[in-house]
């Protein structure tokens, strides 16, 4: 359909999910401070007052669990006495083992009994997808950049002490009316944030609805016919990890495209990049946004699939929905031309053995262009060799 709504959410960093994906990501950076050969699949629970943190880690660095979780608890916020989950008092749980020496020995880029190659293999079979669309100038679809946006903002007024009442557990949404493919206008919004108890809903709605939506999303695209739900519930006091069970990559649609691309169904906190889950989601994301920016086509999606412990991907698989300014077979022969989808090469070249991932975990892994020194797969440095290669 050429005309049709969409809606995309995005949900804030004081999420019980995205409080779990922030411990792992902050865990996975402190290895990579210490140790940029770290090996690391790190898994969080949070419920009520108590963090579960297990998974896999093979690391030389040497970390203070409580300490890492203490602070990144403190960074979201969760320092008020009127919340049970709290920076202060929260109990912990530490269940992590090391990597399997068999999953090891397929990664590392050495010999062993029966591997087929010395070279580095991908850490785990899997397809992952990229996504660009021109609709925006960060060539993500509308609605969860949007949503990703109010997200942002709201955690700014409350960080910043513009509305003290505002607590770190919210989620946004917004739906986007397309007219021949393209945003026409905003026909939705909704904001549910968790609040202190002095607040009315009625202020809550008021001072939010000037205070965000107002000063966040496009003008030309609000219309008086924009229908507005804030706090629809009534009250939002109960919130975070004593509201709800949090977990770990329970929010791959937020961190990717918002539903508008398609997703392999592996997360991204908590895991070092030999895990293609992660490194080639961005890197399936990096080759989609150039050939866009290149001007070789509107909307790109990009599928790439490996098997554990083998070097190069089994397939790689490029769709442009009908909008290529060429022939989809040349731009897919140019995107294999200019990019190496092989694990060591995507990571060598997005230079991902740092301590970077803090910065992805909220308000999505892509479109953001605030750090592209760090966020590297957000780069459009390819556009020229795209044009070469296409010839």
């Amino acid at each position: 359909m050429s005309n049709y709504i969409f809606s995309s959410e995005s949900v804030t960093e004081g999420h019980p999910d995205k409080v779990s994906d922030t411990i792992s990501d902050v865990i996975l950076d402190a290895c990579f401070e210490q140790d940029a050969g770290s090996r690391v699949a790190c898994e969080t629970m949070v419920k009520d007052n108590l963090v579960v943190v297990g998974g896999e880690i093979t690391t030389a660095a040497d970390l203070d669990m409580h300490a890492l979780i203490k602070g990144a608890i403190t960074d979201i916020g969760y320092t008020h006495n009127d919340c049970k989950f709290n920076a202060d008092t929260f109990f912990f749980l530490n269940l992590i083992g090391q990597q399997s020496p068999d999953i090891a020995q397929g990664v590392d880029a050495r010999e062993a009994a029966d591997k087929t190659t010395a070279e580095q293999g991908a850490g785990d079979q899997g397809i992952m997808f990229g996504y660009a669309v021109d609709e925006t100038p960060e060539l993500m679809p509308a609605p969860v950049l949007y949503s990703h946006q109010l997200g942002k903002a709201l955690t700014d007024l409350r960080k910043n002490g513009t509305h003290t009442w505002l607590r770190p557990d919210s989620k946004t949404q917004v739906s986007v009316e397309y007219v021949d493919g393209k945003p026409n206008r905003i026909t939705a919004v909704v904001v549910s944030t968790m609040h202190s108890r002095e607040i009315s809903t009625q202020e809550i709605r008021s001072e939010l609805k000037r205070d965000l939506i107002e000063q966040v999303l496009p003008g030309d695209l609000l219309t008086p016919e924009t229908e507005i739900l804030i706090n629809p519930t009534g009250l939002f006091v109960v919130g975070g990890p004593e509201g709800d069970c949090g977990l770990t990559g329970r929010k791959i649609i937020v961190d990717t495209y918002g539903g508008m691309g398609r997703h392999g169904g592996g997360a991204f906190s908590g895991k070092d990049p030999s895990k293609v889950d992660r490194s080639a989601a961005y890197y399936c994301r990096y080759a989609a946004k150039n050939v866009v920016a290149a001007g070789l086509a509107k909307r790109c999606e990009l599928q790439v699939a490996y098997a554990i412990g083998h070097p190069y991907p089994v397939s790689v698989h490029i769709d442009t929905f009908g909008t290529g300014a060429v022939e989809e077979a040349k731009i897919a022969a140019a995107v294999k031309e200019v990019f190496s989808f092989k694990p060591a090469d995507l990571i060598a070249e997005l230079n991902l053995l740092r301590p970077i991932y803090k910065q992805t975990t909220n308000y999505g892994h892509f479109g953001r262009e605030d750090n592209l020194d760090a966020l590297t797969w957000e780069k459009t440095d390819k556009v020229a060799a795209l044009k070469a290669a296409i010839g």
